[in-house]
C-alpha cells in the first residue's frame, strides 16, 4: 500500500470520526428538544390558557432593538442571548461551505436547538416562530447571516429549520 493511499485512508477516517461526533451531538440536541416538548404539555383552562407549573414558559425579554413585540407568538430575546446565536453559527460557516448544504442544514438545526435549550428552553417557541433566527442574525450579525444563507443555499434560515 502506498503512502498516498495510507494518507487518504487516514484523512477519510478523521472526516468520518468528525461526522460521527456531529451526528451524536445532533441526536443529543434532538432528544433534548423532544424531551422538552413532551415536558411542556400542561392542562388548560376553559379559555385555553395554560395552568399549573408544567405550562410552557413564555419569553418576555426585550427584543434585539429593545422594543416590545405585538404578536404573542413572536419570540423575543435579549441582546446577549441574540449575540450567543451569532457566536454559535459564525464558526461553523467554513464547515458548511465544505460539507455542503445538506449536512450544513442538519448542523444549523442542531445549533439553533442547542442555543434555544441553553437560553430558557425556548425550542417550542422557536419552532413556532422560525423567523426569529433570521431577525436576530440580521440585527446582530448581518454578515454571518448572509454567509450562512449562501453556504446553506437558502432564501432564509427559517426555511432550513426543520425540527
Amino acid at each position: 500500500m502506498s503512502s498516498i493511499d495510507q494518507r487518504e485512508r487516514m484523512s477519510q477516517r478523521r472526516w468520518t470520526s468528525k461526522l460521527q461526533t456531529r451526528r451524536a451531538a445532533l441526536l443529543v440536541a434532538t432528544a433534548a428538544a423532544v424531551a422538552l416538548t413532551a415536558g411542556c404539555g400542561g392542562s388548560t383552562t376553559g379559555s385555553g390558557e395554560p395552568t399549573g407549573s408544567s405550562a410552557p414558559q413564555s419569553t418576555t425579554a426585550e427584543t434585539t432593538t429593545g422594543a416590545p413585540t405585538t404578536s404573542p407568538t413572536q419570540v423575543t430575546v435579549s441582546d446577549d442571548v441574540a449575540k450567543q446565536l451569532c457566536d454559535i453559527i459564525e464558526p461553523q460557516l467554513s464547515d458548511w461551505r465544505v460539507q455542503g448544504p445538506t449536512l450544513g442544514k442538519i448542523s444549523l438545526n442542531g445549533s439553533v436547538h442547542e442555543w434555544a435549550l441553553r437560553n430558557g428552553g425556548i425550542n417550542v417557541q422557536v419552532l413556532s416562530d422560525k423567523g426569529v433566527v433570521d431577525r436576530i442574525m440580521i440585527a446582530q450579525c448581518p454578515d454571518t447571516h448572509a454567509e450562512a444563507i449562501k453556504a446553506l443555499e437558502l432564501s432564509d434560515l427559517a426555511s432550513g429549520i426543520a425540527f
